[in-house]
């Protein structure tokens, strides 16, 4: 009988060691997932993404942020500024680590449970000792581990799919905020140019060479290019804030922040259907994500088939037993299977969630299939309108309005016009200055857009058309 015993204690000791084995197997790194991330997001990145988990890692971020602020910050620059500097974006991967250890702890092994039992009768002493472990658990280990790694998995495209998300903000939150300083400041020359007509139209009535509905018309003007003013200085005023938001800059770094005074000029060449085609066949992040969802709900329907009739607990029991009255000890050793049983519950709605998340997710994968293709076709139709108004408004709009301008200069230096038609072909001209503007920023907009749909996180992207003022000072000059 010792024999039997000691076989049995020396499998129990192989298995023992076996599970200690195991449940160190199941781990996360999250250095090895920020690498992948920068890989496979580098036009985003650019392979800065890090956690500050340290105060010697804050110093560093910080010490870049200020390098970074020392100059007038364009888009790129903008970028590397909120990977280091934002407290959201450092929230989210400090976010993607506890999810990603909530994972992995899935597919380990729970602690066995030891219990100690004391009882005394008597002259009689007994010790109970006990080792007990979910043997489902066991069984179910590497169904439960695949499990994990595909939820591990799925944190970690859903970290490079929000990762994309900021920086595609940060980038566009840039766009908004230079062009909108660059327009302020045409804002001002229209304003200063229907002061000055205002001005001298009041003088010209005073000495009876102007009639009251003339300077009326200049005063109306001048009344609409003031209020046109404040907006533009509004509309300035809240898309630097936007950036400054994006970038979680401090109080102090808002006053060192600087930008530049226009926005990029326009590509010499827009990217080409067969260059957008190419890029987007690589392996999207919305649906890699998906995929990963689906693989995930169908492991988990399948761990739910075994786990939710019953659950099994095997426990080992060595009990000692002190007879005082005789002067004996006897060891008793065997063990102990504990079964729960499906009386109220089959575990028939846990199956039905399961099935129903396994259909969910296979469904979400087919739409974002097919909704793959469109995106890209809708953001690159964006991309192309846009440029191709930013470029008709450059080589076209601007110069012809600048010929009209000259020519009118001219005219009024051989006294052909008088001085209100100048003015007013004057602000002409800056209207046709501001209507580019506003297209170039149409332009950023939708290349930021257009990249975050490539890699696979759809953004929207409006056309918004403009119209250069081609005579809409023209009451005014009348």
């Amino acid at each position: 009988m010792s024999s039997v015993h000691a076989a049995f204690r020396s499998r129990f000791s192989l298995v023992a060691l076996a599970l200690f084995a195991l449940s160190g197997c199941a781990s996360v790194n999250l250095e090895q997932s920020l690498t992948r991330t920068n890989e496979e997001a580098a036009s985003f990145t650019g392979g800065r993404l890090a956690l500050a988990a340290t105060p010697e890692d804050r110093v560093a971020h910080g010490k870049t942020a200020s390098e970074l602020l020392a100059q007038p910050l364009g888009q790129q620059e903008a970028v590397q500024l909120g990977l280091a500097n934002s407290p959201a974006l450092q929230a989210l991967l400090a976010q993607h680590a506890a999810d990603t250890a909530r994972a992995a702890q899935a597919g380990r092994l729970p602690n066995p449970i030891f219990s100690f039992e004391h009882l005394r009768n008597g002259d009689t002493l007994e010790l109970g000792r006990m080792i007990s472990i979910g043997l489902l658990d066991l069984l179910t280990l590497p169904l439960r581990r695949e499990l994990a790694e595909h939820q591990v998995e799925q944190a970690r495209l859903r970290l490079t799919s929000d990762v994309v998300d900021q920086v595609t903000q940060v980038r566009q939150a840039w766009v908004r905020a230079v062009a909108a300083q660059q327009s302020l400041q045409y804002a001002g020359q229209v304003y200063e140019s229907a002061e000055a007509s205002a001005e001298l139209a009041r003088r010209m009535q005073e000495v009876g060479n102007f009639s009251k509905l003339q300077r009326a018309r200049q005063q109306a003007f001048y009344a609409d290019a003031a209020t046109q003013l404040a907006a533009a200085r509004y509309a300035a005023t809240t898309a630097r804030e936007e950036l400054v938001r994006q970038l979680g800059l401090t109080e102090a770094q808002v006053q060192d922040l600087k930008l530049p005074e226009r926005l990029p000029d326009l590509p010499k060449q827009p990217l080409q259907p067969a260059e957008v085609s190419q890029a987007a066949s690589r392996r999207r992040l919305d649906v890699r994500l998906a995929q990963a969802e689906f693989d995930a709900a169908a492991r988990a329907r399948g761990l739910t088939r075994v786990t939710s009739v019953t659950g099994i607990e095997l426990g080992v029991i060595r009990n000692t037993t002190f007879d005082s009255a005789a002067g004996s000890r006897t060891t008793g050793r065997g063990y102990e299977i504990a079964l729960s049983l499906p009386l109220f519950d089959w575990g028939d709605l846990q199956r039905d969630a399961a099935n129903g998340q396994v259909l969910a997710s296979a469904q979400r994968l087919e739409a974002t299939l097919r909704m793959a293709g469109s995106s890209v076709r809708d953001s690159y139709s964006a991309y192309r309108t846009t440029y191709d108004i930013a470029r008709h408004q450059r080589d076209e709009v601007v110069p012809l309005r600048k010929t009209i301008s000259d020519e009118n200069l001219l005219r009024y230096n051989g006294m052909l016009i008088g001085v209100f038609d100048l003015l007013a072909d004057a602000r002409d001209q800056v209207g046709a200055v501001m209507a580019a503007i506003a297209a170039e920023q149409q332009f950023w907009l939708a290349d930021a857009a257009l990249q975050a749909v490539l890699i696979g996180r759809p953004t929207a992207s409006a056309v918004a058309t403009t119209a250069s003022a081609t005579g809409g000072s023209a009451d005014a000059a009348q």
